[in-house]
C-alpha cells in the first residue's frame, strides 16, 4: 500500500503541472496514467502539431510542452505508474483507497482526476480491408511526421486536425485531402489556406467523397473513393490518415458516484472539487459555468485544486500562500539558492 498526500490520475500537461503545484507547497504525490507514456493527448494525438496558446511560449509542439513540464518537475522526483488504469476507488474513513489494473494500491486523502477526456480511441475507417494496414500505413495520429517525406499521403477529414496536417505535410509530401462534405469544420483561416494551396496545385482537394476500399500486395498501394453520385476514383497512395475525432469513454470513473454531466464531471470553481469530498477534477474532464477547454485553463484549475488538497493532507497545519520569487522555503524545494 502506497501512502501519499495526493494521487493524480492522468499524466498529461494538466496532471504534470498539478504535480508541480503540489510539490511546491510541500505535498507528496504520485501519478497514474492508462497510457504507456507521459504526455496524455499532447503526445498521443499531436506530438508534432504546433500549439499557440501557452502563455509566454509563442509556439511549441505537444512533445516540447511535455518535455518542458517534465524539466520543471525534475527537482521533485515524481513517481509515475504508467500503463495502469485506476479501476477501484473506495472511501475508508477520511482516506480514499485506490487500486489499479496492475494491482497497485494507494491510500490518500486527495484524488485529482486530470484524465483529459477519459479513455479515448480514434474513430476508424469502416471498410474491413483497412484493418490489415492499420498502425502501419493507415494511421489515426501522427507521432513522427518525417516518415511521410517524399511520399503520397491521403488525408480524410474536415476538421482542424485534417486540415492542419494537410498544410504541414504539403511542404514535403504529395497530399490528397478528401472530405465527405464541401464545407469544413476548421478555422476559417486554415480553410482559406488549404483552398489557396489547392488552387496552386499543391494539395489535391476532393470533396463530397468517402473511402470505399483500399488495396495493396503486402503494403498499401491504392485507395478507391466514392462521391455522392456513386462515382468512384482510384488514387495511388503510400499512407492514409483518418481524422474523424475520438470515441470518448469515461471508463471506471463513471462508477465512482461523481456528479456527471454527459462525459464530464461537475466541479466547484473554488477548489475544483467534485460532489465527493477529496476528489477533484481538472482539465478537459471537468465542467463548470464558463469552462474553456484550453491547456492554460487546466493549469489554473490544477493550481487551485493542489492548494485545496493541503487542508485534507495536513489538517493540523495552516496553509500560507507564498510567492515563488520571494519564498525561501519554495526556493529550497526547487534547489535554488536564496539571495
Amino acid at each position: 500500500m502506497i501512502k501519499t498526500d495526493a494521487l493524480i490520475i492522468g499524466a498529461g500537461p494538466t496532471g504534470l503541472f498539478t504535480a508541480h503545484q503540489l510539490k511546491l507547497i510541500g505535498l507528496n504525490c504520485e501519478i497514474v496514467d492508462n497510457l504507456d507514456k507521459i504526455g496524455g493527448q499532447c503526445i498521443e494525438l499531436y506530438p508534432d502539431k504546433p500549439i499557440y496558446d501557452i502563455p509566454a511560449i509563442p509556439e511549441c509542439t505537444g512533445e516540447e510542452l511535455t518535455n518542458n513540464l517534465l524539466e520543471q518537475l525534475k527537482p521533485f522526483n515524481i513517481k509515475f505508474h504508467l500503463g495502469e488504469r485506476v479501476d477501484e476507488l473506495t472511501k475508508d474513513n477520511e482516506k480514499w483507497k485506490v487500486k489499479t489494473s496492475k494491482g497497485t494500491e494507494f491510500e490518500t486523502p486527495n484524488v485529482i482526476i486530470a484524465g483529459g477526456v477519459g479513455s479515448f480511441e480514434p474513430r476508424k475507417f469502416s471498410p474491413k480491408e483497412c484493418e490489415q494496414f492499420e498502425n502501419k500505413t493507415i494511421l489515426y495520429s501522427i507521432k513522427d511526421k518525417k516518415i511521410f517525406d517524399g511520399k503520397t499521403v491521403s488525408i480524410f477529414g474536415g476538421g482542424d486536425s485534417a486540415l492542419d496536417w494537410a498544410l504541414e505535410l504539403s511542404k514535403t509530401s504529395k497530399v490528397n485531402l478528401i472530405h465527405r462534405r464541401d464545407e469544413f469544420r476548421a478555422a476559417q483561416a486554415t480553410v482559406d489556406k488549404v483552398k489557396e494551396l489547392s488552387n496552386a496545385g499543391k494539395i489535391n482537394l476532393i470533396t463530397n467523397s468517402q473511402l470505399k476500399t483500399v488495396s495493396g500486395n503486402g503494403k498499401l498501394e491504392e485507395i478507391e473513393i466514392e462521391n455522392d453520385n456513386k462515382e468512384t476514383k482510384k488514387l495511388k497512395t503510400d499512407f492514409v490518415l483518418g481524422f474523424f475525432g475520438l470515441i470518448m469513454q469515461l471508463g471506471p470513473i463513471a462508477n465512482w458516484g461523481l456528479n456527471l454531466n454527459k462525459k464530464t464531471v461537475e466541479v466547484d470553481t473554488e477548489k475544483f472539487e467534485t460532489n465527493q469530498k477529496g476528489i477533484y477534477a481538472v482539465g478537459d474532464i471537468c465542467n463548470y459555468p464558463g469552462k474553456l477547454k484550453l491547456i492554460l485553463s487546466g493549469f489554473h484549475e490544477g493550481a487551485l485544486a493542489a492548494r485545496a488538497c493541503f487542508k485534507l493532507a495536513r489538517p493540523n497545519e495552516k496553509y500560507r500562500f507564498e510567492f515563488t520569487t520571494s519564498s525561501k522555503t519554495i526556493k529550497n524545494r526547487l534547489g535554488v539558492k536564496s539571495d
